[in-house]
């Protein structure tokens, strides 16, 4: 199903995060890109809150936004994003997270990029952290980037390369006909990885996907979030699915031995970087990088890590 008025389908996947989507979709509301020549999609991938009455709420106070409520019970984030495909009715679709505001020109930076760039089947934007009690925690270093979704390659259009990774999951965009064609996002993967899953399995149709700085966002980061429990959660969360990643694109033992051989290095790395830091007297910097790449490890030999 396609809108040719649609220049792009915003999707907003969401689970239990009613304290802080009402931001999210007010950042909606202040776009300077005309109101109908896009589409935002909210899939509430299950939530028990009150999900469903703030995303009615919206949709009713905003008639003229072309908004769309889809509950998919389906848990997992890959499973929601593969909603979002469905749901979609532009060529483009842009992720954002639940916790993402928008900056106002968002949709129509990423939309003139694309007009620009014919060639495009993909593009990642720059997302700044926005911390709730305003300033990041003293042991954030920019090897921890990831944990808060950190993204900033500088202020020129680049295509994506090994250094700069992938675009991440709370800001990334994809022609629509790309994602069907590389198969969507893995359902296997429930919490993390998707985000690079699904860029290496587009870039092996085309590398044409594009960093553009245009088009970016604040990722708001709660105090919740940065507690050690939650912590080693998510690097336990990230060692696991890259493990269930290469298992489901079907990798051989070699693939699965060299990444262990990886996860084992930058273990080793951190300690090399803990004493450094230790050295500047930053002894928190270092601490929250030993425990980042020593539970990545712990994760990538478990059989399996649940959080949700």
């Amino acid at each position: 199903m396609e809108n040719n008025n649609y220049k792009i389908s915003l999707v907003i996947c969401t689970y239990n995060r009613a304290a802080y989507l009402p931001e999210a979709l007010e950042s909606i509301k202040e776009q300077t890109f005309d109101t109908s020549a896009f589409q935002v999609i909210i899939v509430d991938n299950f939530s028990t809150d009150n999900t469903a009455l703030i995303s009615a709420n919206f949709i009713k106070d905003n008639p003229a936004i072309n908004c769309k409520y889809c509950f998919e019970k389906n848990k997992g984030l890959s499973f929601a994003r593969n909603r979002g495909i469905d749901e979609a009715e532009a060529l483009v679709i842009a992720y954002v997270d639940d916790d993402a505001i928008l900056s106002p020109r968002f949709l129509e930076e990423m939309t003139i990029f694309f007009n620009n760039h014919p060639d495009a089947v993909g593009a990642g934007g720059k997302v700044i952290p926005k911390y709730e009690k305003g300033n990041e925690p003293e042991w954030m270093s920019q090897y921890l980037n990831g944990f808060v979704g950190k993204v900033d390659h500088g202020n020129d259009i680049l295509l994506f390369k090994e250094s700069m990774k992938y675009p991440a999951g709370c800001n990334m965009a994809y022609k629509k006909d790309i994602l069907k064609e590389a198969g969507g996002f893995n359902n296997e993967l429930k919490f993390r990885s998707d985000d690079k899953y699904i860029f290496y399995k587009v870039k092996a149709i085309s590398d044409k996907i594009y960093y553009v700085p245009g088009v970016w966002l604040y990722h708001y980061i709660d105090s919740n979030r940065l507690q050690i429990q939650n912590f080693k959660k998510l690097f336990l969360k990230t060692g696991n699915e890259e493990k269930k990643r290469l298992i489901s694109e079907k990798s051989g033992v070699s693939v699965l031995f060299k990444k262990l051989v990886e996860f084992i290095f930058k273990a080793g790395a951190s300690l090399v970087l803990f004493l450094l830091f230790l050295l500047k007297g930053q002894y928190a910097k270092g601490k929250y990088i030993v425990i980042a790449q020593w539970c990545t490890l712990t994760g990538f030999l478990k059989k399996d890590v649940f959080v949700r």
